[in-house]
């Protein structure tokens, strides 16, 4: 939990939810940039931010590890060898 690595995902996080949450609330406002309330506006999106950097916090410890997810990934299986193979003895062509 005090990696930079874990930070930086929950900068993220907060960032997007901060970044939805404001379009969120001007898409149903029906935005006009020189009508908008940029006091609500800031409120709406600081506050799903901080929302976002909690939750992060109670999750730490239940993913994996550096990380503020609660969900622990499957491990991925290795990526296919696309480097042409040399055939092996004794099973070449019969000619």
């Amino acid at each position: 939990m005090f990696s930079i690595n874990y930070w930086k995902q929950v900068g993220e996080r907060a960032a997007k939810s901060a970044a939805q949450a404001l379009l969120g609330l001007w898409a149903l406002d029906g935005f006009n940039t020189l009508d908008a309330d940029y006091q609500l506006a800031f409120g709406v999106a600081s506050g799903a931010a901080v929302l976002s950097v909690l939750t992060s916090l109670v999750t730490a410890g239940f993913g994996e590890k550096d990380s503020p997810s609660a969900v622990v990934l499957a491990s991925r299986p290795p990526e296919p060898d696309d480097r042409p193979r040399k055939p092996e003895p004794g099973l070449g062509d019969i000619a």
